[in-house]
């Protein structure tokens, strides 16, 4: 568990003194619910933290939000001031209970320690279960002072919560003929497949199929970017083929998405021959966005599993029917990728951003764990960087929270020790999160720091330029660390480079020093994110690359 002590929390300290879950300090609580996010997304598992009362308890609530807009299941326990105390404006009070409840899938205020073993087990199984998603156990003082005979647990009692988890076997098996009726079929899979571990039956079902196949941006590493039927990311930053097939289908099977807004663009132009097949844990997300023609609620895997087998039963004996249309949109999607491919930018005189993110995905190889902090960097990353395996990619993706990346990357290497970490930050972010550097290095977590500096809040500096006249306001960032003295002072090595010659070279020799280590990699700064739907646009109406200028007399 990562926490922060304080005052109220003490008697929860002082039992944690003599007890075999392992603590880890970070210096700064919303660190705290980054680094339990970074350990829950990379394993599956319930990440844990802990905060004071208070100002402890507030500067979580950044990463519950997080962690509830990306269903990351984490308990979050905080302590209280004294029960006779709550209302009275006692020092460091505040109404956690109120300021946490849409932010939290769910929050308890425990009022006697006789409910204490109960409200523990239910918040596990609340965090981990359905849709997962943060939880939050607000403790008073004088609870965790009290003494109780302690019962074991046996059973969970949650009236009104219940979950559907099968899904409805009438519209599982319709889904199946309207697959193999569809003539241009897109998969569009989420972190919905991640998180019910269905990327094994999501494989299936594309290979059987044989359908184009999209991935969001919580979703990368469903499907491994190295598979045939793989195209990319959609969305706001997704490839010309991604958002052209979207565009184009006659069927979208939607996998665990919730039609977020930077994937669909201008909903009323998102998708619009097609039929759609929504497939989630959470009833609330069918039709939220984009009406469903075939709604199934349930769990990703047993819905897939189950599919899969009527998609079998129901396979044609012979060619169907619509084979040469099939043939003829796979023609088109690999002319639409052929026609404007990802293809990433190399320069002899200033480090490329696309340049760096290659790099690390020759060193990676689609295997290591890879944390991105918010902006520009993660739109490269997310690009550039293959992942052949689900719980590699780690970004905050509803709330786009700058200084996720470092912390987060702590707690996953905290989770798995066996893997090459790498935490790739922006300038800006890497600020928000410096005090975690003390963190690292009292661990000695061979977490690889990549830091993207073009010297700006990149993604709002890009459209400060292209929106607003290149008006550039705030986001210049004027001063930044000697990275070298800054690692050295937390007694791990540090470099900044600025030649693409050195990038290589430099690269490797963090991934090879046994601890963590801080490269600061200067690079273009005035380079944009392309492909690019403007806000308002439908995702088919692209930028792809910058405005040129108007010849004179054109």
């Amino acid at each position: 568990m990562f926490g922060y002590p304080g005052g109220v929390t003490l008697p929860f300290y002082d039992a944690l003194y003599d007890h075999p879950i392992r603590h880890v300090l970070v210096r700064h609580e919303q660190n705290a619910a980054f680094a339990a996010q970074g350990y829950a997304r990379s394993t599956g598992k319930v990440g844990v933290c802990c905060a004071t009362s208070g100002p402890g308890a507030t500067n979580l609530v950044t990463g519950l939000v997080d962690a509830m807009m990306d269903s990351i299941p984490v308990v979050a326990l905080t302590g209280q001031v004294t029960s006779k105390l709550i209302g009275s404006d006692a020092f460091q009070e505040a109404d956690t209970f109120g300021i946490t409840r849409s932010c939290t899938k769910h929050n308890f205020l425990v009022k006697s320690i006789a409910d204490l073993p109960q409200t523990i087990h239910e918040a596990f199984y609340l965090a981990s279960s359905g849709r997962p998603g943060p939880v939050l156990v607000d403790i008073p003082k004088d609870v965790f002072q009290g003494q109780a005979h302690y019962t074991p647990v046996t059973t969970i009692h949650l009236p009104g919560y219940k979950l559907n988890t099968e899904g409805h076997t009438g519209q599982i098996r319709r889904a199946a003929q309207m697959m193999w009726e569809a003539k241009r079929p897109m998969v569009y899979a989420g972190g919905g497949i991640i998180h019910s571990g269905a990327h094994e039956e999501l494989r299936q079902l594309v290979e059987m199929l044989d359908a184009p196949t999209v991935c969001t941006l919580m979703g990368l590493g469903a499907l491994s970017s190295t598979h045939r039927n793989f195209i990319s990311m959609p969305g706001m930053h997704g490839s010309f083929a991604a958002n052209m097939g979207m565009t184009q289908a006659d069927l979208l099977i939607a996998l665990g998405v919730r039609f977020d807004d930077r994937v669909t663009g201008r909903l009323a132009a998102f998708a619009p021959h097609a039929k759609v097949i929504h497939v989630d844990i959470d009833p609330a997300e069918i039709g939220k966005n984009r009406a469903a023609d075939l709604p199934i609620v349930g769990d990703a895997k047993k819905v897939l599993g189950r599919l899969n087998k009527f998609l079998e039963e129901l396979k044609p004996a012979e060619a169907p029917k619509n084979a040469a249309a099939r043939a003829a949109w796979w023609d088109q999607m690999r002319g639409w990728r052929d026609a404007h491919p990802l293809t990433p930018e190399f320069s002899d005189e200033e480090i490329k951003p696309q340049h760096v993110m290659m790099e690390i995905d020759r060193l990676s190889a689609g295997e290591a764990i890879v944390s991105s902090d918010v902006g520009q960097h993660q739109m490269w990353a997310a690009q550039f960087i293959r992942f052949n395996h689900p719980r590699l990619w780690l970004n905050s993706g509803g709330l786009g929270s700058m200084g996720f990346g470092l912390p987060s990357a702590v707690g996953a290497q905290f989770a798995r020790p066996d893997k090459l970490v790498f935490a790739i930050i922006g300038d800006g972010g890497f600020q928000m999160s410096i005090p975690e550097l003390a963190t690292l290095a009292n661990h000695a977590l061979p977490v690889k720091i990549v830091v993207v500096n073009n010297g700006y809040l990149g993604m709002v500096r890009q459209w400060q330029e292209l929106f607003y006249n290149n008006r550039l306001s705030a986001v210049q960032l004027d001063t930044f660390p000697d990275a070298e003295k800054l690692a050295g002072a937390y007694g791990f090595p540090g470099r900044t480079i600025e030649k693409p010659s050195e990038l290589r070279s430099a690269l490797e020799t963090a991934v090879k020093s046994p601890g963590p280590y801080l490269l600061n990699i200067r690079v273009t700064p005035f380079e944009n994110v392309y492909p690019m739907v403007p806000a308002g646009a439908a995702i088919n109406e692209m930028v792809l690359r910058p405005p040129q200028p108007v010849p004179v007399g054109k």
